[in-house]
């Protein structure tokens, strides 16, 4: 059995990185920011956008990924169906791998105990008011 993160837990078609730049709510810390998005499945799926602006060398990008996947690796199942997209701050490359999962983990426990979940709205929801 792999160890890694299946990919069904990962967000792949650039039509769901574009839907969650533009409809989904959002989560910030301080290295890094989390849209989410209610995804019509029974699990939560990970998508990473770590630019070059966070750093131009290619090792400390892949750094973040790595940390970042390790993390939801052994938290998805706890997370609702959600599909998230964390996106690195510009001085998360300088910071040391303790001080990154912290702050990960802080996001994951504001996305579970601030009942985010249950403040998404339904995909095919038009608005706030029942009809």
């Amino acid at each position: 059995m792999r160890a890694g993160l299946p990919r069904e837990a990962r967000i792949r078609r650039a039509g769901d990185f574009a839907a969650m730049r533009n409809d989904s709510g959002r989560l910030g810390g301080r290295c890094f920011s989390v849209r989410y998005r209610q995804n019509g499945l029974d699990h939560a799926r990970l998508g990473l956008a770590i630019s070059k602006r966070v750093s131009k060398r290619a090792v400390d990008r892949n750094r973040l990924k790595r940390l970042l996947r390790e993390s939801f690796r052994r938290v998805r199942h706890q997370l609702p169906p959600v599909d998230l997209l964390v996106m690195a701050r510009d001085h998360a490359a300088g910071l040391s791998g303790p001080e990154l999962l912290a702050d990960i983990d802080l996001m994951w426990k504001k996305l579970l105990s601030s009942k985010v979940a249950l403040t998404l709205k339904p995909a095919d929801a038009t608005g706030t008011i029942a009809r």
